[in-house]
């Protein structure tokens, strides 16, 4: 995953706070040091290993239903329609849940593999980027809802016939 860090001229408590919670790995608000600035982005780098794992991409296929996700081009098919704007989160959420095919994946296991960070239990990150790609998905097809909360767990991609 790519690492996020928010610079912003809102400073307030709960500006910091939600923004960390819609998943940012840091939150800095104007004015700022341009010296704590690039110890805050080196840090940041150092918790992801960016700087030094950066693997290729393998280029696999995971298709279930009428839905296909191609992982070396990051693109998604449903019914042979592309699905534009998936964010790389999303895009990892869909390759998760479809390679799972109708079992229920965890939220920590989600936070840790989507968003390459541990989950924390009022980290809404999670639902906030499976209710964008539940929008996503519907705009394809008019039928019931592919992926399923189950309360208290986590979530489930349903296998449509």
């Amino acid at each position: 995953t790519i690492p996020v860090l928010m610079l912003t001229a809102k400073g307030q408590d709960i500006d910091r706070i939600v923004g960390l919670e819609i998943g940012a790995d840091d939150y800095m608000a104007k004015p700022f040091n341009s010296r704590e600035l690039v110890a805050r982005i080196r840090a940041i780098l150092r918790r992801s290993k960016l700087e030094t794992s950066l693997e290729p991409m393998v280029n696999e296929v995971v298709s279930l239903g009428d839905i296909s996700l191609n992982t070396g081009t990051m693109t998604v098919t449903q019914a042979g329609k592309m699905i534009e704007n998936l964010t790389t989160v999303e895009f990892d959420l869909l390759k998760i849940l479809l390679k799972a095919s109708g079992n229920v994946v965890n939220r920590e296991e989600l936070a840790e593999q989507a968003l390459g960070r541990r989950f924390s239990p009022f980290d809404r990150s999670i639902d906030t980027h499976m209710s964008n790609l539940r929008k996503k998905l519907a705009q394809h097809s008019g039928e019931t809802e592919r992926i399923k909360a189950i309360r208290g767990v986590g979530y489930r991609y349903v296998i449509i016939q």
